[in-house]
């Protein structure tokens, strides 16, 4: 009785003096977006921002995503009103007898609010009054969510807000992250892959701990089993999938100095919002320019430093790099050759590939763009460069 008394206290004042966000805010739902940054064909270069997302409708995903995450997050979403009262009695049965917090009892909604809502709503919180207090205010809050939207709705913010690693949140992004390609693409063994990674978003990163990622993805097929949705020849099929993952890991950066270039420019214009606006912003730069002047400017470096046009008394790059410790401060200077390549096409001045310096890590002060040089003593290294070829000192 008094156990219950003290919950029912609880439970009255957990958002007493506005402690509990204002669900009126999913009205105007506008999740940070990432701005995306494509060159001159079309393809993707990288995204600007903070935390990877791009918003879609589940219409715009396969069937198969939302029913990987049911099956494995909350099987009875379509029968419960934001609290599973089952897997309530089930998780207070599995803690008392374990004397510990063995077993939770969180549904896609109640994840929804600490989601969307990390400040107010603090998952970490799990234990003692602040955990107690935490997962009333989570109760209450998708109780309220859930009489007032549609499960459809619920289930697409989720898909939009959940964190899937690597600095994805979202289907789409982590799909495009993790596979190369969108969320509508994805196959059965694609979609339990992302389907694993809330419950340990690094734990189980399939770039990281393949096996890990495979045994928690098969898990989830079987569950996928269980309920109906395949077929048993269909699930041993596709736990026998190949761990498929993008050969660019992560979108990795492409023409570090051309981006940060263009992120100047445009973050004077947006402000902080070019992080968080999903902007898509189409530049001149031609991919295959880029790729070969950076291999052109890196060889002809190299070949300096291999004593080619004479003694080069300097580190080279590989050994300054080489004899460099893993923890070393942040370079002021580059002690090691450097240079710069810029590809201008002359009728429209469109900049077709911008190389401003060999390792952007290292310096990214952009030689093409912020050294500067006189107009005559620019001119010079292309006579000297002339002259070294045909074999002068």
């Amino acid at each position: 009785v008094f156990c219950l008394a003290a919950l029912v206290g609880a439970w009255t004042r957990a958002c007493a003096n506005d402690a509990c966000p204002d669900i009126n805010t999913l009205e105007a739902y506008d999740a940070d977006q990432t701005s995306k940054v494509f060159a001159a064909d079309g393809r993707l270069i990288t995204e600007l921002g903070t935390q990877h997302r791009t918003v879609v409708s589940l219409k715009e995903m396969a069937p198969i995503i939302p029913e990987a995450f049911l099956a494995v997050e909350d099987k009875r979403f379509y029968q419960h009103h934001g609290i599973d009262w089952l897997r309530f009695f089930g998780a207070v049965k599995t803690n008392i007898l374990h004397a510990k917090v063995a077993s939770g009892f969180s549904t896609i909604t109640m994840q929804l609010v600490g989601n969307l809502w990390p400040e107010d709503v603090d998952r970490r919180q799990r234990r003692g009054v602040a955990g107690v207090v935490r997962k009333i205010r989570e109760a209450k809050l998708a109780l309220a969510i859930e009489s007032r939207y549609s499960k459809e709705k619920i289930l697409e913010l989720y898909l939009n807000q959940i964190n899937l690693g690597s600095r994805s949140a979202g289907v789409q992004a982590a799909s495009q992250r993790y596979f190369g390609k969108s969320a509508s693409e994805l196959n059965v063994a694609e979609a339990a892959m992302l389907a694993a990674l809330p419950k340990a978003p690094d734990g189980y990163n399939p770039r990281k701990y393949p096996r890990a990622a495979v045994g928690r993805r098969n898990t989830i097929i079987g569950l996928l089993h269980d309920e109906g949705k395949l077929s048993a020849e269909e699930a041993e099929s596709w736990k026998s999938y190949p761990l498929s993952l993008s050969a660019r890991p992560d979108n990795s950066i492409f023409a570090e100095y051309f981006v940060d270039y263009v992120r100047q420019q445009l973050l004077a214009k947006f402000g902080e919002e070019l992080y968080t606006g999903g902007y898509r912003i189409y530049t001149t730069l031609d991919l295959n320019a880029q790729m070969a002047a950076e291999q052109a400017l890196e060889t002809q470096m190299q070949r300096i430093e291999a004593d080619q046009f004479g003694k080069f008394p300097h580190k080279s790059y590989r050994e300054f790099h080489d004899a460099r410790a893993a923890d070393a401060p942040e370079l002021r200077s580059t002690p090691y050759l450097q240079g710069g390549a810029l590809v201008l096409e002359a009728q429209t001045g469109q900049i077709l590939a911008m190389v401003g310096g060999r390792d952007f890590t290292d310096s990214k002060f952009n030689r093409i763009v912020q050294a500067e040089r006189q107009p005559g003593s620019t001119f010079k290294p292309i006579v000297y460069a002339a002259a070294l070829e045909a074999g002068l000192t």
